[in-house]
């Protein structure tokens, strides 16, 4: 395992132990505590010296992420290299029907694949919730009808950065229930804490229904996609706090 220059994962190396901490967990356990079969980051000497400060090993983390989105046979063909994480994005994308220009940006794409799970958590919504989310948002709409609501988030993207940061953060604290047990630290709910715990099981029931009908992709997918998550809200953090 080897990993590639990346551009889209760079900035992985600006991000704290702490917060890399889920995406580490998403790439080595399964919602029962057992470590993955196929995962080789804890194998690698730099995670056994260093564990569990992942800072000092971003590159390592970043290259499992590309292996894992990369065909084995294509891996070692390449020396142990994976693919760029812009493929495993796309791919991700394409397998959960998400509506995107592959030319646009990491960023962009990213953000179009967490309001495609977040527009289909929404048929699970009850108005109540679907009136929870709109207060979080901080959202300029009284109707709350799915239709509306995806109108109101996509209007208040456009306009700035920290709406994107709030989706990113329900979203990955969900995904992330639901692939590991336990959600995002309270420290990086931006004040989201209510939705989080509300929006978690619409979210959560959402996701597990997609990977009923997904099975077929491969047991892959069940880790690439909430690490795709996970690296989109990491970058809407980085962004936000900057």
């Amino acid at each position: 395992m080897a990993y590639r220059e990346d551009s889209d994962l760079a900035f992985l190396k600006d991000c704290s132990s702490e917060d890399l901490d889920t995406l580490v967990q998403i790439l080595t356990k399964d919602k029962d505590g057992n470590e993955r079969l196929t995962e080789e980051l804890t194998t690698s000497e730099r995670f056994k010296q260093h564990n569990p400060d992942h800072r000092v090993y971003w590159d390592t983390i970043a290259a499992e992420i590309q292996c894992y989105g990369a065909n084995t046979f294509a891996t070692i063909l390449r020396g142990g290299e994976g693919v760029l994480y812009k493929e495993v994005l796309i791919n991700a994308c394409n397998k959960m029907k998400v509506n995107f220009n592959k030319n646009a940006s990491v960023e962009i794409i990213e953000m179009n694949l967490l309001m495609k799970i977040l527009t289909d958590s929404m048929e699970k919504m009850t108005p109540e919730e679907l009136q929870t989310l709109v207060e979080e948002l901080d959202l300029k709409t009284t109707n709350f009808t799915k239709q509306a609501v995806v109108a109101a988030i996509q209007a208040g993207i456009k306009v700035g950065g920290f709406a994107a940061y709030k989706v990113a953060v329900i979203v990955a604290n969900a995904v992330a229930k639901a692939v590991i047990g336990r959600g995002l630290s309270l420290a990086v709910g931006a004040g989201l804490t209510r939705s989080m715990a509300i929006l978690a099981g619409p979210i959560g029931w959402a996701i597990t229904a997609l990977w009923t009908l997904l099975d077929i992709a491969g047991p892959a997918f069940r880790i690439t996609m909430p690490c795709v998550v996970q690296v989109a809200f990491l970058r809407a953090k980085l962004k936000y706090k900057g």
